[in-house]
């Protein structure tokens, strides 16, 4: 379910944690959803428990899963309380910051991820 490349020039914990959220947002994981155990994914995935750890206690802290102690970490329902705004611009923030690290990593500048994003949302519109 998930991907990651370690050929490829974004941290693997960054690879993960985009993987998982891209997951849920498309409905791959649902809410209430188990995620699989931290050892079982390092096992599935080739990677360190410990940078699967690291996953998902950030995903907690931004309050994207929940664990339950003893019976595993599941997919949580988005929080409604007024912090759930600025909570949300800083997952976009990051978000943005990953994106133009890897773009430029990949010899992209930000105006070229400008340009797609706006054709992007062109054809989208169109094909509405």
């Amino acid at each position: 379910m998930f991907q990651i490349n370690v050929a490829h020039p974004m941290p693997i914990h960054a690879q993960l944690e985009v993987s998982i959220r891209h997951a849920i947002m498309v409905g791959k994981l649902r809410i209430g959803e188990q995620l699989p155990t931290v050892r079982q994914l390092a096992v599935d995935l080739r990677i360190n428990a410990n940078t699967v750890a690291k996953v998902y206690a950030g995903l907690e802290r931004s309050g994207v899963v929940e664990t339950r102690r003893g019976i595993g970490t599941f997919v949580r329902a988005r929080p409604t309380e007024p912090r759930a705004r600025q909570h949300r611009e800083k997952e976009l923030q990051d978000l943005v910051n990953r994106w133009i690290a890897e773009a430029g990593a990949l010899g992209f500048s930000p105006d070229d991820l400008i340009d797609e994003l706006q054709s992007r949302r062109k054809k989208e519109m169109k094909n509405a």
